[in-house]
């Protein structure tokens, strides 16, 4: 008999974006009277993502980053036949560190797949790769610790889910040092391809779009 996973809570302060179910289970829901923040936080955040992702194209033209190309694998052949496959291919990213390296498996995702985080929604893994290929030159002492990973399967979906915490320096004249503990969810398709790549954060989007404009001053103990 296959193991019921249900998609815990991620945090208590910054959940999956949005008021909806997911595998039938609500993943979160919003304070009862904070009409106003629902209606200005999403316009808000798109201008202050919209303004980061420009000062990163600033600096790379300036010389404070260097375009990369983004090593990764298009292979349409890997053996991909259980949640198993795809967890293990995740795994191996992680290894790599993929997120902060570029390094990672495009095959294991759909062409159309839908990622998100607190921040910014849009589809499409070679997006994906162009985002990942902007803010790789920009990462200075960069690790991401993958600390658990997991997978669920429900009455719509298979999926996976992995725990992680990301730290890096950026380079930027201020130097602000980033640090997210997270959650990743993987939903599959029926060819167990990820077709949703949803983020959530131990803290709020307004508080990550924050750490990027907060200098440091000396590096914190690790």
């Amino acid at each position: 008999m296959a193991k019921i996973w249900c998609h815990p809570r991620p945090f208590s302060s910054q959940l999956l974006p949005g008021s909806r179910r997911v595998h039938g289970f609500r993943c979160c829901s919003k304070a009862p009277n904070d009409k106003n923040r629902e209606t200005q936080t999403p316009r808000l955040l798109k201008v202050a993502v919209s303004g980061v992702t420009e000062l990163l194209r600033l600096f790379s033209f300036t010389g404070g980053g260097r375009s990369i190309s983004v090593d990764k694998d298009h292979r349409d052949d890997i053996p991909v036949s259980s949640i198993d496959d795809v967890l293990s291919t995740i795994k191996s990213d992680y290894e790599k560190a993929y997120f902060v390296t570029g390094l990672f498996t495009s095959a294991i995702y759909a062409n159309d797949c839908t990622f998100e985080d607190p921040t910014i929604k849009f589809s499409g893994k070679e997006l994906y790769s162009r985002n990942l290929g902007l803010l790789v030159p920009f990462f200075e002492d960069p690790s991401i610790q993958l600390k658990k990973i997991e997978k669920g399967i429900s009455s719509e979906t298979d999926f996976i889910v992995a725990s992680w915490t990301l730290r890096t320096y950026l380079k930027l004249p201020w130097k602000p040092f980033i640090f997210i503990d997270g959650k990743t969810l993987y939903d599959l398709d029926e060819q167990f391809r990820i077709v949703r790549h949803v983020e959530s954060w131990n803290v709020s989007a307004f508080e990550a779009i924050g750490q990027i404009f907060t200098p440091s001053f000396g590096r914190p103990a690790k």
